[in-house]
């Protein structure tokens, strides 16, 4: 079996812990720094040493209104759910882990992915919207059936 790799180019490792002593983890970039960044979380599971306790995790962010929201993403147990898979659940920075139930230890893997602007060409978008938009007025009327 072959060793998977970031899911692009631009990709580093992403991993956080949180315990009963270190209860958040806040991923953000600098303010400063004009590229695009998104965090995709792969796998939310309990380390060694967890209580076969609920373990609930949540991802606290902004919606629309710029209002905090929390919103939980997991609840493990060693007993029945010690990991779960999130497939690279996609987040923009910032954006902070929360354990709001149990002690864990429960530890966060994902990829970080930077875009930087000056490699992203616009252009390649709006030929491509055009190309769509061709190929909608090029589809045949629909026909009634035949009865």
């Amino acid at each position: 079996m072959e060793p998977h790799g970031p899911p692009c180019p631009g990709s580093v490792l992403f991993g956080c812990e949180l315990t009963a002593r270190t209860k958040s983890y806040t991923f953000q970039v600098d303010e400063e720094d004009d590229s695009d960044h998104i965090l995709a979380l792969s796998v939310v599971c309990l380390t060694d040493g967890a209580k076969d306790e609920c373990n609930v995790v949540e991802v606290v962010g902004r919606n629309h209104e710029n209002q905090e929201i929390a919103v939980p993403v997991a609840n493990l147990k060693l007993s029945c759910q010690p990991l779960l898979s999130l497939d690279n659940f996609k987040l923009q920075p910032p954006v902070t882990f929360r354990l709001a139930a149990g002690s864990g230890p429960v530890h966060l893997a994902g990829w970080h992915k930077i875009m930087h602007r000056e490699d992203v060409s616009f252009e390649e978008d709006d030929d491509q919207s055009e190309e769509e938009e061709d190929e909608e007025d090029e589809l045949p009327p629909i026909m009634p059936a035949k009865k």
